[in-house]
């Protein structure tokens, strides 16, 4: 091992005077290295991979979306959220109110967070004392739905602006209906 570091010592001594010709040569002198393992191979216990909705898939659940709201005549927001619940997209429909981009993003929040639609959750977040309702971000409203891939939730589709929660709800379904087949 020894031999090894001076031989890698003298080589980078060489190559500044010489070039790449006595680099060459020394290396040629040197044990042929083995062959390094593929960095995935070494840490892959300490890497996740994870699925993401696709900003072309939220566009087009959002274009659904809107064009549902408009075939029921509703002004509404639409906001996607990816698993963290950040924002993915965001459309505000002509004549939407100015609490809808708020409350849509808290749905498609709680949406994902629980990975089920939030008419489904509603119930969980009534009674008296602390409940899942305190969780700050969450809207335990109908209007949103989970986006799943391989079984757990990868995004949030919520809609806020239509006078009942059942209305905002189909329009977020229909969003999520518009990229089901594409989820896998």
């Amino acid at each position: 091992m020894k031999n090894i570091k001076t031989l890698v010592g003298m080589t980078a001594g060489v190559a500044l005077v010489g070039g790449a010709v006595a680099m060459g040569a020394a290396t040629a002198n040197a044990a042929p290295a083995a062959p390094a393992a593929p960095a995935a191979a070494k840490g892959a216990q300490a890497v996740a991979q994870t699925r993401v909705l696709t900003a072309d898939a939220a566009m087009k659940a959002a274009d659904a979306a809107q064009k549902e709201a408009a075939r029921q005549h509703q002004r509404v927001a639409v906001v996607i959220v990816d698993r963290s619940g950040d924002l993915k997209l965001v459309v505000k429909g002509d004549g939407a109110g100015p609490q809808t981009v708020e409350s849509a993003k808290r749905k498609a929040y709680t949406a994902v967070a629980w990975g089920q639609p939030t008419s489904k959750l509603t119930q969980n977040a009534t009674g008296n004392g602390p409940s899942v309702k305190d969780i700050p971000g969450t809207l335990f409203l109908a209007g949103g739905v989970p986006v799943a891939s391989g079984g757990s939730p990868i995004a949030g589709i919520g809609v806020g602006g239509a006078p009942q929660g059942s209305i905002d709800e189909s329009i977020a379904q229909a969003g999520l209906d518009a990229i089901a087949n594409q989820l896998g």
